[in-house]
């Protein structure tokens, strides 16, 4: 399993920015070490400043409260949520991500290695592809769109206002159509 120090994500988060990167995902699990995120902010900020969308699994650990990377306002955090559409119980939760995130399927989803062989993944690395995907999709559609409009339309939710720490489930036609109506 891969693995890098804060310090080292934040220097590829800049690389992938200063490459043109519109969407990053980050899968990827960050501890509650605090030595190196302060560099990982000041990646994130500048992501931000470049409009760079940061997409974040939440973690795994079945925890309440957050990282450096799910406490960044512009980072979207994402848990995983069963085949049912619940919250799977190992996703990390909290008011950050509860405010800015999304849930998605993180229940053995099928990818391939890089070798091209299929390989089945739980959780929220396995998740936060899905809010990726969504987010390039609605890129490619609307390509004057900003990261901000795209995050907009990815996290706005009913409510003027969300509360819990569990964050709603992607909707992709919903995000869709949020970007017509913005573009018209």
């Amino acid at each position: 399993m891969p693995s890098a120090t804060p310090n080292e994500l934040a220097k590829a988060i800049l690389e992938c920015v200063d490459q043109g990167a519109r969407v990053i995902n980050l899968s990827a699990a960050l501890g509650p070490n605090p030595r190196g995120e302060r560099e990982l902010e000041d990646a994130l900020d500048y992501a931000s400043r470049r409009g760079s969308l940061v997409v974040a699994a939440a973690g795994n650990q079945a925890t309440l409260g957050s990282s450096a990377i799910t406490r960044h306002p512009w980072v979207i955090p994402v848990v995983a949520y069963d085949r049912y559409g619940r919250p799977m119980n190992l996703s990390n939760f909290g008011s950050s991500i509860g405010k800015r995130g999304l849930g998605a399927s993180g229940d053995e989803v099928t990818s391939v290695t890089h070798s091209g062989k299929p390989f089945v993944a739980s959780g929220t690395s396995a998740a936060a592809p899905f809010v990726t995907g969504t987010a390039a999709l609605l890129l490619s559609e609307f390509p004057s769109a900003t990261a901000a409009e795209v995050r907009w339309a990815l996290t706005q939710t009913p409510s003027a206002r969300r509360m819990a720490v569990i964050p709603p489930l992607l909707n992709a036609r919903i995000a869709y159509e949020a970007m017509q109506k913005s573009k018209c």
